[in-house]
């Protein structure tokens, strides 16, 4: 079947289970997709941990307005979508989720894509986190602190310890943008709203090994409860695959995170690079630009695109095509065409793989 090659709108309600994300909030549906909820086109009494933005994976996979799959519409023009990426994959890479922490999440890391004793379908995730909104007091734990080696941190893991007092505690504000690259060690804090995009190669379930989990149990449904389950753990899997030898503290957060500050949404139209293979932040794994403002923007080929835009509203124009992508909506952009944002007090996050 043959789809027009142009940005496509996606459904906002791509949410999962909130046994899935037992520390989701009410900031998803609230704040971003508050327009949607009051108009009655996503669920307004919805605990949301993460919605699954742009995605080509089986378990949460994007669809169109129209009830077609994103992954169906690339897949029947790879090159056209994906660009010098389809050389060597069918499908997108990029995987975007907003993810609302009412809770810590637990202290986690992502392997990489070579790790030994990854199963056939199995793959790392390395990613990126754009703070949204962040209550008072929010932080995120990124990064062992000087000092800590494996048998410090096997250590307190076994004796059930504060696991979270070896990483760097980093205080975050809206605007602030961090890189997390396979091997790193992170937590994201209750209070922390995010944009996140992934590199997870099609085809492939992106792990994640949990090193602890704040000592926490939990019922059959996902809720705290004192008498039930801790979550499985991976603690073996997590320190085979810890960047022991990474610059810590300060040499560390120099390499992971950029402090773009708030957005001015009457201001001239801008488009600000947060990371890519030029930086500021230099990954080879997520490319990350914010638009923001009142004007009109170029957005060049070259890669598969997701735009998720946070406030206002950005219009896409390609050729005679126009499409409106409102607050709290994501749209997916071929790599092939050459697109004219025309942002209207404007909040957006342009993902892409390099």
């Amino acid at each position: 079947m043959n789809f027009p090659v142009r940005p496509t709108l996606l459904r906002p309600d791509n949410f999962t289970p909130a046994e899935r994300t037992p520390w989701g909030g009410r900031r998803i549906v609230d704040v971003v997709k508050r327009a949607l909820a009051d108009a009655g086109k996503i669920r307004s009494d919805a605990i949301v941990g993460e919605s699954w933005e742009v995605s080509v994976e089986r378990d949460f996979p994007s669809i169109t307005n129209e009830g077609v799959s994103l992954d169906a519409i690339i897949r029947a023009d790879p090159h056209a979508w994906l660009g010098f990426a389809a050389a060597r994959v069918a499908s997108a890479e990029l995987l975007v989720k907003l993810l609302d922490a009412a809770d810590d999440l637990s202290v986690q890391i992502h392997p990489p894509d070579d790790y030994a004793a990854l199963m056939p379908g199995e793959g790392g995730k390395p990613e990126s986190w754009y703070v949204v909104d962040a209550s008072p007091g929010a932080c995120v734990y990124l990064g062992l602190t000087t000092g800590v080696d494996e048998s410090r941190l096997r250590a307190a893991i076994r004796e059930g310890a504060d696991v979270s007092t070896l990483l760097t505690r980093v205080a975050v504000a809206p605007g602030d943008f961090f890189v997390i690259e396979p091997g790193m060690a992170h937590a994201i804090g209750r209070g922390c709203l995010l944009v996140e995009p992934q590199r997870v190669k099609p085809g492939r379930k992106g792990l994640t090994y949990r090193f602890w989990d704040w000592n926490r149990r939990y019922d059959s449904l996902g809720r705290l409860d004192p008498e039930g389950e801790p979550r499985k753990l991976h603690v073996e899997h997590a320190l085979a695959v810890t960047a022991f030898d990474a610059p810590r503290d300060d040499a560390m957060l120099a390499r992971s995170r950029i402090r773009a500050g708030h957005v001015d949404l009457g201001g001239e139209a801008r488009l600000e690079q947060l990371s890519g293979p030029r930086g500021p932040l230099v990954s080879s794994n997520v490319d990350v630009a914010r638009l923001g403002g009142t004007g009109a923007l170029a957005l060049e080929p070259g890669s598969f695109r997701a735009l998720t835009v946070l406030e206002g509203v950005a219009r896409l124009r390609y050729d005679d095509f126009v499409l409106d992508v409102a607050g709290g909506r994501s749209a997916a952009i071929p790599a092939s065409i050459r697109v004219t944002a025309d942002l209207a007090n404007a909040h957006a996050l342009l993902s892409a793989i390099p």
